[in-house]
């Protein structure tokens, strides 16, 4: 469907865009949406404090050199043994630290009813967490550190590249090696829904190679869909809890959304922006690392020494941390992106808000969450908003109202 350019003459003017609406949602449901965000605030902020913390600790005092060279000593002392000892002490480290962060989240979670899982569930899945995320470190400290003994000063050049190129092999990567050590996924049925959501990925020229249904009502009650992967690895999936909670055309509508990222190219422009920001983030490590009150600081010689890795992580967390609003605010121009496709794929505005409304009360949303909480974590908008725009495109989308209850496949 076409963007309107305006409304028909003689017709009356559009809404003012993005004015959130009241009625929606009743005073309890708003309320438990805001207890939810009060209970779960403190421990999911106090984790991501905790973390950047102990990354800065070690990385600007001589603290991580210390615990490179012990940790390093306990495998032969080698420069080696100091690089993958200190990478590993520092993955463990961080997970640690956050963990009883991540406890207290989970628990709040349950007291709502948005967790299923049990506590040994819980666990494996951390353990999980921690093996990927050393299998992910290690190697890269490795080739980090071969870069740095062969040229100390220049060798965030080469490191730039290769960052760029794995930040793209994993997003190509991730729906195949990533997501099935959480989750199992098998084929949707042959049946009605199934034929209507390939139905809108043809409509929407979007080739995806299969639907998946995730398992994650073993974790969670919360509802969710997605498209993951480029080219050959893209396919739909679909939680089994939207499934089961949800109208069929809901689960379209939610989709149609999903579909709108692949068909503006979201995952792509995604995974081109993350390359070159990991390009650029290792070439600020490397001026950086060529600071000598830095290095003095952290108890390091120069680039090429182990003991300058606990640096190089504080430096690297540093600047995530202080991109993160950056990011937010282009992940929910995007959002707001894929919302209007899903309305121009459908024309089915009522449908889409009724989608909105499922999925804020299900997973117990905050639906209209302070600004500047909004400005600082939130990637989407809030639901009355995103309800609000809908009703501001029905009010200017040309022609009849689609049937609600009729398929567009």
């Amino acid at each position: 469907m076409t963007d309107s350019a305006g409304p028909a003459p003689g017709a009356a003017p559009p809404p003012t865009p993005a004015t959130p609406a009241t009625g929606d949602f009743t005073p309890a449901e708003r309320a438990r949406g805001r207890a939810l965000r009060r209970a779960q605030l403190p421990w999911a902020l106090g984790g991501r404090l905790a973390g950047l913390a102990l990354v800065l600790l070690l990385g600007l005092t001589p603290a991580g050199a210390a615990l490179v060279t012990a940790v390093g000593g306990w495998f032969g002392g080698s420069r080696t043994a100091e690089v993958l000892a200190g990478a590993a002490a520092l993955v463990v480290l961080g997970q640690a630290v956050q963990l009883p962060f991540g406890a207290g989240v989970r628990t709040v979670r349950t007291r709502f009813g948005l967790v299923t899982q049990g506590w040994g569930g819980w666990a494996v899945d951390a353990l999980r967490g921690l093996a990927l995320g050393l299998v992910l470190a290690l190697p890269v400290a490795l080739g980090l550190f071969a870069l740095t003994a062969r040229s100390p000063r220049y060798w965030w050049i080469p490191a730039a590249g290769a960052a760029a190129l794995l930040t793209a092999a994993l997003s190509f990567l991730y729906p195949l090696l990533v997501e099935p050590v959480f989750n199992r996924f098998s084929p949707m049925p042959p049946g009605p829904l199934r034929t209507a959501l390939l139905g809108l990925a043809e409509q929407d020229g979007v080739r995806v190679r299969d639907v998946l249904v995730a398992d994650a009502s073993r974790r969670t009650t919360a509802l969710n869909a997605y498209v993951s992967g480029l080219g050959a690895t893209r396919r739909i999936v679909v939680y089994d809890t939207l499934l089961a909670t949800a109208e069929p055309r809901e689960v379209e509508l939610v989709v149609a959304h999903e579909l709108g990222h692949v068909k503006h190219r979201d995952v792509l422009t995604g995974t081109v922006l993350g390359a070159m920001g990991a390009a650029f983030v290792v070439a600020v490590l490397g001026l950086l690392a060529d600071w000598e009150p830095l290095l003095s600081a952290a108890g390091a010689t120069d680039a090429a020494d182990p003991r300058a890795l606990p640096l190089l992580a504080a430096c690297a967390a540093l600047l995530g941390a202080l991109s993160g609003p950056v990011q937010c605010a282009v992940s929910r121009k995007v959002e707001v992106r894929a919302d209007r496709h899903a309305l121009e794929l459908t024309s089915d505005a009522e449908q889409f808000i009724a989608m909105q409304r499922r999925l804020a009360v299900t997973n117990v949303s905050d639906v209209d969450p302070p600004r500047v909480l909004g400005l600082l974590f939130a990637t989407h908008p809030s639901a009355t908003r995103r309800i609000a725009a809908a009703r501001t495109w029905q009010a200017s989308a040309p022609g009849p109202a689609a049937d609600p209850g009729k398929s567009v496949v």
